[in-house]
């Protein structure tokens, strides 16, 4: 399997509310984005509660997939922070790049949009 590049084009700095894992949904109150919640952006590299996390804001960011998706879908997060298709109602928190056949797999997502 290739390595997927990203490009974020911003790049900022939330203090986290939580213990951050990379490549997930990053919630408004620096902790992990909830089930259909609008993110920040996606986490950078791991963060530990209380210390600063680089976020991605804009670009194409890698974020771990919560299941199923489809390149071209708009995806939203799940309870854990992981990108999942919006099935009904849900904050569009970019668009998948990528497809993914199950829940673990890292994908590219464009945000900004």
């Amino acid at each position: 399997m290739s390595e997927k590049l990203y490009k974020p084009l911003l790049i900022d700095s939330v203090k986290a509310t939580a213990d951050l894992s990379k490549q997930i949904f990053v919630g408004l109150d620096g902790g992990v984005c909830g089930a259909g919640e609008k993110a920040y952006g996606v986490c950078d590299v791991e963060t530990d509660s209380g210390q600063l996390a680089p976020v991605g804001v804009l670009g194409i960011l890698l974020v771990t997939a919560g299941g199923e998706v489809t390149a071209g879908n708009p995806v939203t997060s799940d309870a854990n922070g992981k990108a999942v298709e919006i099935e009904s109602t849900g904050e569009v928190n970019g668009y998948a790049l990528d497809d993914a056949s199950a829940s673990g797999e890292v994908i590219r997502i464009l945000r900004g949009i």
